[in-house]
C-alpha cells in the first residue's frame, strides 16, 4: 500500500515503511449517566488530588476473536460503564471550585462522555504505540471541542474505534485528580469486570477526607518539590525547537547491570531497579540538555503511599495516594561523582516519604496553594508495575496499552515491555540536537 491522502494523521504501513494516512470518523458523542440514582452534593476533592488536575490520555488496543468481531464491542463497553460508575459515582459529576478556591466535584450525574468511531484501516497499521505519537494517537480520542478549562470537561471521556480487522481501540481521556495510577487500573478492571457479568474485585473506597488536612496546618519538610529553580543554562530555549519523541527498551540484562554498576564502588549496600534506571536518565538528560555545572537540577517523582499512611489507606481508595518526592544537586556533582552518588540522592528521597512527610505536604499545600515547580527539573512517571495488560472487557487482554502522549515536557515515563513484562521502556521527548546526545549515553 503507497501513500494516501485521507484526511486524517500519518502512520507507518509497516509493509514497506511509506507513509499512509490514518482517517477516524467519529459519531455524535452521548453522555452516559450512572444505572441507579446516585447521591447528589459536593464531593471532596484532598489536597493531594489538587496538585495534578490534568488530563492523561491512554489507548488500549484489543484484537477480536473472528467469531466475535467487533460490532457490540462499543454497546458493551457502553452498557458496563452504567453499571461501573454506580460504584464510582463522582466520576459522572462535574469539576467546579469550592468557597475555599479549591477543586471539588458536584455530583450532578451529568455524565461521562462516550464515543463511537470507526477506523479506516487494520489496527496494525496505527504503528508502534510504545513510542508517543501524539499525531497519531489523538484520533483514537475524543477531545471536546471549545474546552478551553479543566472546569468545562467531564471527568471521564471514552472513545471506542472500531478497526476493519474486527479489532478496536478504548481510548480513554480522565482527569488526574480523580485517580492515580492505581486507582485508575482498579476502575478500568473494574469496568472490564462489569462487562464480563463479573462482580468486582475492589470495591472502591471514595471517602476522601480522611486526607484533610491537620488543624492546625503542621509543616515539618522544605518540601523543595515545590522550589522554583534559576535556569541559568537557558534549557527553556533549547525546548523551543521541535520535541521528537523516543523509547528506549531496557531488558532485564541492561537493568542487572545498572544495578551491578551502581553498587560496584561498594558504597550502596542495595539498589533497585526503579532506582538504578532513574539515576542512569537523569544523568543522561542532564547531560543531553547541556546544563551548566553550576546549574541545579531537580529530580522528582512519586512515591505510592498507600501503605506508608498511619494507618495505611483502606484497600480500594480511589482518589491520589501518591506524594511526590525529590532530589536536588548541581549538574557538575550529578555528572562528575560516581554513578552510585545519583542512585544514593533517590535512595534518600525515597526514605523520606514516611506518614509524617505526606501529612506535612498536604498542610503544605493548604497554607501556600503552591504547585510543584517543573523549572530545570525532570519528573519520572513509572507505569512499569500497573496492570494495563489485565483489562478485559471480554475480548481478552490489550495487545498493546500506553500514553496518547506525555503531559510535560519535563517528563519521562517508565512502561512495562514484552510478554513477561520485565523489560521497561523508557519514554521521553527531547528537541533533536539534545535526542542525539541522549541516544549516545543510552549505550551501556
Amino acid at each position: 500500500m503507497g501513500a494516501e491522502t485521507i484526511e486524517g494523521c500519518v502512520i507507518m504501513d509497516k509493509s514497506n515503511g511509506e507513509v499512509s494516512h490514518l482517517s477516524v470518523k467519529q459519531g455524535e458523542p452521548t453522555l452516559v449517566s450512572p444505572a441507579e440514582e446516585m447521591e447528589k452534593g459536593l464531593y471532596f476533592l484532598s489536597n493531594l488530588d489538587q496538585n495534578i488536575a490534568l488530563i492523561v490520555r491512554t489507548i488500549y488496543c484489543f484484537k477480536s476473536a473472528e467469531e466475535k468481531g467487533n460490532e457490540n464491542a462499543a454497546q458493551v463497553i457502553k452498557d458496563a460503564l452504567r453499571k461501573v460508575l454506580s460504584h464510582y459515582y463522582p466520576i459522572s459529576g462535574r469539576l467546579t471550585i469550592s468557597s475555599e478556591g479549591k477543586l471539588i466535584v458536584d455530583c450532578n450525574e451529568k455524565g461521562a462522555l462516550f464515543v463511537e468511531a470507526e477506523a479506516n484501516c487494520k489496527m496494525e497499521e496505527i504503528g508502534d504505540i510504545t513510542k508517543p505519537d501524539p499525531e497519531t494517537h489523538r484520533k483514537l480520542v475524543y477531545e471536546i471541542p471549545g474546552a478551553n478549562s479543566i472546569l468545562e470537561m467531564p471527568l471521564l471521556v471514552a472513545q471506542v474505534t472500531k478497526f476493519q480487522c474486527g479489532g478496536f481501540v478504548l481510548g480513554l481521556c480522565m482527569n488526574h485528580c480523580m485517580f492515580d495510577g492505581i486507582g485508575a487500573m482498579e476502575f478500568v478492571n473494574s469496568w472490564g469486570e462489569t462487562a464480563r457479568g463479573l462482580p468486582l474485585t475492589v470495591h472502591p473506597f471514595s471517602d476522601r477526607t480522611i486526607l484533610k488536612a491537620r488543624i492546625p496546618p503542621k509543616i515539618e519538610y522544605l518540601h523543595r518539590e515545590f522550589s522554583e529553580i534559576e535556569d541559568k543554562s537557558n534549557t527553556d530555549e533549547v525546548y523551543k525547537d521541535e520535541l521528537h519523541y523516543r523509547s528506549f527498551c531496557f531488558e532485564p540484562e541492561k537493568l542487572e547491570k545498572l544495578k551491578k554498576d551502581a553498587m560496584e564502588n561498594g558504597v550502596l549496600e542495595k539498589c533497585s531497579t526503579f532506582e538504578a534506571l532513574s539515576a542512569f536518565v537523569w544523568r543522561a538528560r542532564t547531560k543531553a540538555l547541556n546544563m551548566l555545572p553550576d546549574q541545579q537540577t531537580k529530580l522528582l517523582f512519586a512515591v505510592d503511599g498507600r501503605t506508608k499512611f498511619n494507618p495505611p489507606l483502606p484497600k480500594g481508595y480511589f482518589g491520589n495516594g501518591i506524594v511526590l518526592t525529590n532530589s536536588i544537586c548541581e549538574a557538575g556533582e550529578l555528572l562528575d561523582k560516581p554513578f552510585s552518588h545519583a542512585v544514593g540522592l533517590i535512595q534518600d528521597a525515597v526514605k523520606m516519604v514516611t506518614d509524617d512527610y505526606m501529612r506535612s505536604a498536604i498542610d503544605y499545600f493548604e497554607v501556600t496553594r503552591a504547585r510543584p515547580s517543573l523549572s530545570s527539573t525532570l519528573l519520572i512517571t513509572t507505569w512499569s508495575r500497573l496492570p494495563f495488560h489485565t483489562t478485559d472487557f471480554g475480548w481478552g487482554e490489550p495487545v498493546l496499552s500506553g500514553p496518547v502522549a506525555l503531559p510535560e515536557k519535563e517528563v519521562i515515563l517508565f512502561l512495562s515491555h514484552g510478554k513477561e513484562r520485565k523489560s521497561i521502556n523508557v519514554l521521553l521527548g527531547l528537541p533533536a540536537s539534545a535526542m542525539k546526545v541522549f541516544q549516545e549515553q543510552m549505550k551501556i
